[in-house]
C-alpha cells in the first residue's frame, strides 16, 4: 500500500515536473507533485475511455498529458496573470 503511494507522488512529482516545462508554467515542488497526481488521474481516466494504458512508460506519458491538459483548463477558466 504504502509503495503505490510513494510510486504515485514519484509518478506524479516527474509528470507534473515535466508538464511545468512543456506548458512554461512555474509552480513549487509541491505544486508539481499535486498538479502531476491529479492530471495522472485526469489522463488515466481519460486514456481508460479510449483504451490507452499499461507500463510505467505509457503511464509517465499519460500523466504528464493529463498535467498539460489540467495546466490549459487552469488557465482557460482562470485566465493567465499578465507581469507588469
Amino acid at each position: 500500500m504504502i509503495w503505490k503511494i510513494l510510486v504515485a507522488v514519484l509518478i506524479g512529482a516527474l509528470a507534473g515536473f515535466l508538464a511545468g516545462k512543456i506548458m512554461k508554467s512555474d509552480h513549487s515542488l509541491l505544486g508539481n507533485i499535486i498538479i502531476g497526481i491529479l492530471g495522472g488521474a485526469l489522463g488515466g481516466w481519460l486514456g481508460g475511455l479510449i483504451g490507452i494504458g499499461g507500463g510505467w512508460v505509457m503511464s509517465i506519458i499519460i500523466a504528464v498529458a493529463g498535467s498539460c491538459l489540467l495546466i490549459w483548463l487552469f488557465r482557460l477558466i482562470f485566465g493567465k496573470k499578465k507581469k507588469k
